[in-house]
């Protein structure tokens, strides 16, 4: 499953990027289009998947959720530690997400989210996980187990989300297996040394540019 940020997007964009996936796909992997959808200040981010037209630009949180429930989307809240997005969550937004992000490869890093979880219980949703994968830095193993019945479409794989038959993994375990709990004090651990050797390694090119 993918999705394509909103802005700069159009209707017929959605056309050209929904065949482009079918293209993509074949019988050993399927490329489910999605779109990722943000508030006007780029703060809240919203996965939605579904074969529903596109919704706009830059809307409104709760305006953009409506509107894709009520076209038979899925939407599921993004990466809620960056730019601490999940301090702006509205009680609202509980009636329309299907699942919040307690893992992004790509904000979280090596372990997952510290806000996330809360927010995950005040909402009543699935706990996500996904790579963000922008380039070869996001690879990491962590991906989302589907029970999907039947042959492997995108109707099968969005009705086992519809179903909550899914779970996010990390490193082949399920996120609430005891061994991988047990190893998130190591894995913040770990995060925060790559985030000081990254900061250094930035500082240093500054210096040298």
């Amino acid at each position: 499953m993918m999705t394509e940020h909103d802005r700069g997007f159009s209707g017929s964009r959605l056309e050209e990027y929904r065949a482009a996936c079918a293209q993509a796909s074949n019988e050993k992997i399927l490329v489910v289009p999605g779109i990722e959808y943000s508030d006007a200040a780029n703060r809240v981010h919203v996965l939605v998947w579904g074969r529903i037209p596109f919704l706009g630009e830059c809307l409104p949180t709760i305006e953009m959720l409506k509107a894709a429930q009520a076209a038979g989307g899925l939407a599921v809240l993004a990466h809620p530690s960056r730019k601490e997005a999940w301090r702006v969550a509205e009680p609202e937004w509980r009636d329309h997400l299907l699942g919040v992000e307690v893992w992004n490869r790509k904000y979280d890093g090596l372990a997952p989210s510290r806000t996330a979880p809360e927010l995950l219980d005040s909402m009543d949703a699935i706990p996500f996980a996904g790579l963000d994968f922008h380039t070869q830095k996001q690879s990491f193993p962590l991906t989302m187990a589907l029970d999907v019945e039947g042959n492997i479409s995108e109707e099968s794989v969005l009705d086992s989300l519809r179903a909550r038959k899914c779970s996010p993994r990390a490193f082949g375990l399920s996120l609430s297996d005891t061994l991988l709990r047990s190893a998130t004090p190591a894995l913040h651990f770990a995060e925060r040394g790559r985030k000081a050797v990254a900061s250094a390694v930035r500082r240093s090119k500054l210096l040298k540019s």
